[in-house]
């Protein structure tokens, strides 16, 4: 009897063990981020296991886990020729997420490779059919093409594309001395036309300046005397002025006219006898003496001196 009540509690211990282990067998977790789909002798079973504790069928069935998170996958650098003929280096980078845990697991054998090696052919397509100042200006259009392109088939994958971005266009350093000196080019031609610009609005005011000082040739004087100022305020140097013309022939007249007027004043002095009323012989036979210019009063360097006339005889 006793050796009967040993054996049941052996069987009984056996018992619970094996259940134990059975227990620890079937027993799965499931993050939050992940979906359980279980294979059942090789049969995919319709319920798709969420989050959380779940129990499995051991040996019969089999549970793979599926991340449901973005995956962030970078693209290596394609090298291409644009339709402009220029050989390009493009890098992108792919942002991709598994939607049908069942169809990434069944359609495609591994997905994340799919989509890596649809995203390397879609960028050498975009950049064939691209021109070079596409890739460089235009990306957010090229992104929404590569983005179609390579979201199409993975959508029989259960795969969603999120989003894709071109990160860098590498570019020959010939092509990049080349677009170096054509910027350097149009801002000098920029440049060049501000300056005629400019130059065209300061010739209209400067026009209308000598316009105003023909009316009063003092003003000329009186800019050339501030001109004389702002540089001697800047500089401290020695200034040379050009002297106007009409000063020197002004003095030149003055010179000769000052002894001619001492003479005249020393005969009258001396007690000479006046001339009296000559003969009509006698005027036809004397020369005819021009008449001595009255001393005028000496003119502004903006006057001119009047030009000397004739006497009638």
């Amino acid at each position: 009897m006793a050796v009967m009540v040993d054996a049941l509690v052996t069987l009984i211990v056996v018992l619970a063990c094996l259940g134990a282990l059975g227990a620890l067998a079937a027993a799965r977790v499931v993050k939050q981020y992940e979906r359980g789909v279980v294979f059942r002798l090789g049969r995919l079973r319709s319920d798709i296991r969420g989050p959380g504790f779940t129990m499995i069928t051991p040996v019969v069935d089999r549970l793979q886990k599926v991340n449901m998170q973005i995956v962030t996958m970078p693209v290596p650098a394609q090298e291409g020729i644009t339709r402009d003929n220029v050989t390009v280096r493009v890098d992108a980078v792919v942002y991709f997420k598994v939607v049908d845990p069942a169809e990434a697991l069944i359609a495609v054998e591994d997905y994340r490779f799919a989509v890596s090696q649809m995203a390397q052919t879609s960028l050498r397509s975009i950049i064939g059919k691209s021109d070079l100042d596409d890739l460089l200006s235009n990306r957010e259009k090229l992104n929404q093409g590569l983005e179609l392109m390579i979201d199409s088939p993975a959508v029989g994958w259960g795969v969603h594309i999120d989003r894709v971005e071109i990160k860098d266009v590498s570019l020959p350093e010939t092509m990049k001395r080349s677009m170096a000196r054509q910027a350097e080019a149009d801002r000098e031609r920029r440049a060049r036309v501000i300056n005629a610009d400019a130059e065209l609005q300061a010739s209209r005011k400067l026009a209308d300046a000598a316009a105003q000082m023909a009316d009063t040739p003092s003003a000329l004087q009186l800019r050339l005397l501030q001109t004389v100022m702002a540089v001697a305020a800047e500089k401290n140097s020695t200034l040379v002025l050009p002297i106007p013309v009409e000063l020197l022939r002004f003095l030149e007249r003055g010179a000769q006219e000052i002894p001619a007027a001492a003479r005249a004043e020393g005969g009258t002095e001396g007690g000479a006898p006046a001339a009296g009323p000559a003969t009509a012989p006698e005027r036809e036979a004397a020369p005819a003496q021009p008449a001595q210019p009255a001393r005028q009063a000496m003119p502004t360097l903006t006057e001119r001196e009047p030009e000397p006339h004739a006497v009638d005889r």
